[in-house]
């Protein structure tokens, strides 16, 4: 995802304005500033937090932008202060947008910081312009443990909670964003969440590789981390405008 600036824990956190080698092949690939062949013809679209700060969704639109991902908060003590500018903006210049909250299992629990999400930005609604929440599930961006300390049983259960608590406020399941091997290694390699939740993969390569565990279908693509036209990270939808608003309305 798009990095802040302004961090929980001083937001020492991977993929800000370089990603390191390490983090790249976590995520399985090498950072592309060209849209891959293998997604060629799909809306493009981007995310972005406080590191990009005032966006100017204009010229995103000119560059061919036509959905984005706006984070609005982490754990339960962390809130975008550039949310409102860069999410009521990209509405304003016509591009599909939704929001995303970067989970920290370790802090809090999955229904509190679903509450919280939604409390300051992660609201939907089924206009064809307002994408279904999402959650940033990824390595730990403030330790060595990489699954937060949880096994692979409580951090389903920590993702469970989340995203009831998701569904109860708002309507929808929330957009699971995840790489294969986070997913893999921290979940136990868990299907419990494919047949109800779109998956918004991250991997850094020419296509999307292998997908998490129980996903036979991507919806959305992260492929680059923040050297593409657009603003922030790159992404891709898989289908069409139509279907990107099809999405957004549920």
């Amino acid at each position: 995802m798009a990095r802040d600036n302004k961090p929980l824990l001083r937001r020492a956190r991977v993929r800000t304005l370089a990603v390191s080698a390490a983090a790249l092949t976590a995520l399985g690939g090498t950072a592309l500033a060209e849209i891959p062949a293998s997604g060629a013809g799909k809306p493009k679209g981007n995310d972005v937090s406080s590191h990009q700060k005032n966006v100017d969704w204009a010229e995103t639109r000119a560059e061919g932008g036509r959905f984005t991902y706006v984070k609005a908060t982490e754990s339960t003590t962390y809130r975008n202060p550039y949310f409102s500018q860069q999410y009521n903006g990209a509405r304003s210049a016509g591009l599909v947008r939704g929001a995303y909250h970067f989970a920290l299992p370790d802090k809090s629990s999955g229904k509190a910081q679903a509450a919280y999400f939604v409390k300051y930005g992660g609201r939907w609604k089924a206009d064809g312009w307002t994408l279904p929440p999402a959650v940033d599930m990824e390595y730990n961006p403030y330790s060595k443990h990489a699954c937060y300390g949880m096994n692979p049983a409580k951090m389903v259960g920590w993702i469970t909670s989340f995203s009831n608590e998701i569904r109860r406020l708002t309507g929808r399941r929330p957009v699971i964003y995840t790489s294969a091997r986070w997913w893999n290694r921290c979940t136990g390699r868990s299907r419990a969440f494919a047949a109800s939740h779109a998956l918004w993969v991250a991997r850094y390569s020419s296509s999307p590789g292998e997908l998490p565990a129980g996903w036979s279908y991507w919806t959305i693509w992260q492929y680059d981390n923040g050297s593409g036209s657009l603003p922030g990270d790159q992404n891709l939808f898989n289908g069409s405008v139509s279907q990107l608003q099809r999405f957004a309305r549920g």
